[in-house]
């Protein structure tokens, strides 16, 4: 609609301007001096470029070119992609299960595998650069067709070469695609009343899937403290991450957005029955952007949790998506967001409160954990008079794989040992 007001001022101001008219220097004959250089370069492609192009092929281009030249994510959409787009938050659709970026220089850039997919399986890492996609180069590609490239029919491979941080060449990796679950959170009991919840996207049910998810478990069980596992959650709705922090405060500014005009706005928590008050852990990554650096800027500013792990992605904007009559769409940066103390993360991440980078076991623990001998473990011990735990309860047994991942995640291990003594911690910050 904009476009068709600006092309009638248009036409108007070419029939004032040869009635020689004074004062055409306005703002009016700017936007038509551009408009003029632009369709002077479409008819110079359609008259003189070596192959036949469409007119809406070169100017679904155009729309590209300008929308992301603005920043990494404003970008054009076309009807299948727009379609693909409304399907990863709210249907099922196959690919490897990946969130890309773009870097400064245009290359494709991994924001995070999602959990228990073939990206994940295969060993792609935040920060890894995929510099081919099926030997097509990514230097010049836009990010919706590269998207549109690696998504694909179950069953069917993907060829990535890709270019890790630790890898001083790149490596082609090949990816078979399947259906990507949209289960947005896992939880597994770590101890006796300790529940780790791992949020691996925010799309349209996560904060229901979170609330389902405790409310299975304490059923039956008395809730103690959560560990929030936030790494290499890619983001995802903004109203999701506004209502998942909501779950843990009871009052306060959740996140502020900063815009122009009405699109700055400020949303805070309120106090529900469902809030969940227990002392809490969050874990963060290189992988934590958006959404998740949103909850975790909440939690913090709040003094509501303590953040462990490594500092998060930092893409500190919020874009909208908007609708096109022909069924594409315009994904266009609107805001920046800002923490509740007002700190803007765009490009520096959240910071934890404690670093702790992430330390895969080596080989020989992996092969010979290792156990550390206990009184219990003694031959001929003295029982404890109180029965068989501290309190008389029975002992708790911990599952084989909260111990698996107990053992490989040192980050994890951190996170249960202090949301443990949380209680007894008065200052965090």
């Amino acid at each position: 609609m904009r476009m068709t007001m600006w092309v009638a001022s248009a036409a108007s101001l070419a029939i004032l301007a040869f009635s020689c008219v004074p004062g055409l220097a306005t703002e009016d004959q700017s936007k038509f001096d551009s408009l003029k250089r632009f369709s002077q370069v479409l008819d110079m492609v359609e008259r003189f470029y070596v192959n036949d192009v469409s007119r809406k092929d070169l100017i679904d281009g155009a729309m590209r070119g300008m929308l992301q030249s603005l920043d990494p994510h404003s970008t054009y959409m076309d009807p299948k992609e727009q379609q693909e787009m409304q399907e990863t938050t709210s249907g099922e659709f196959f690919g490897i299960g990946i969130e890309i970026t773009q870097d400064e220089n245009g290359i494709l850039k991994v924001v995070a595998p999602i959990e228990d997919t073939p990206a994940w399986k295969g060993g792609l890492k935040s920060g890894d650069l995929i510099l081919e996609v099926d030997g097509e180069s990514t230097q010049e590609m836009s990010l919706g067709k590269a998207v549109s490239k690696i998504k694909g029919p179950k069953g069917s491979a993907v060829m990535l070469t890709v270019l890790s941080k630790s890898d001083k060449e790149p490596k082609e990796v090949k990816l078979v695609r399947d259906v990507i679950p949209l289960i947005s959170v896992k939880t597994r009991v770590l101890d006796d009343g300790y529940l780790w919840v791992r949020l691996m996207r925010f799309s349209e049910r996560t904060t229901d899937e979170l609330y389902e998810k405790i409310g299975e478990y304490t059923k039956n069980h008395e809730l103690q403290g959560i560990i929030l596992d936030l790494r290499d959650n890619p983001g995802g709705l903004l109203d999701q991450s506004i209502s998942v922090a909501d779950a843990f405060l009871n009052e306060g500014v959740v996140v502020s957005i900063r815009g122009r005009g009405k699109d700055s706005r400020e949303f805070n928590a309120h106090a529900q029955e469902s809030d969940i008050v227990v002392p809490m852990t969050v874990l963060i990554n290189a992988g934590s952007a958006s959404a998740s650096e949103i909850v975790a800027g909440a939690l913090r500013d709040q003094k509501r949790a303590l953040l462990i792990g490594e500092r998060s992605f930092g893409k500190g904007s919020v874009q909208n998506i908007i609708p096109l009559s022909d069924g594409g769409a315009v994904k266009l940066t609107i805001a920046r967001y800002y923490t509740p103390n007002g700190t803007s993360i765009q490009a520096e991440g959240i910071q934890p409160d404690i670093l702790m980078p992430f330390e895969a076991p080596r080989e020989e623990d992996k092969a010979h954990p290792r156990r550390l001998m206990r009184e219990k473990d003694l031959t001929g011990h003295l029982e404890n008079p109180n029965g068989n735990g501290e309190s008389g309860k029975p002992a708790f047994k911990r599952s084989p794989e909260a111990t698996e991942a107990l053992t490989r995640d040192n980050q994890l291990r951190l996170a249960l040992q202090l949301v443990r003594s949380l209680p007894r911690i008065q200052t965090i910050h």
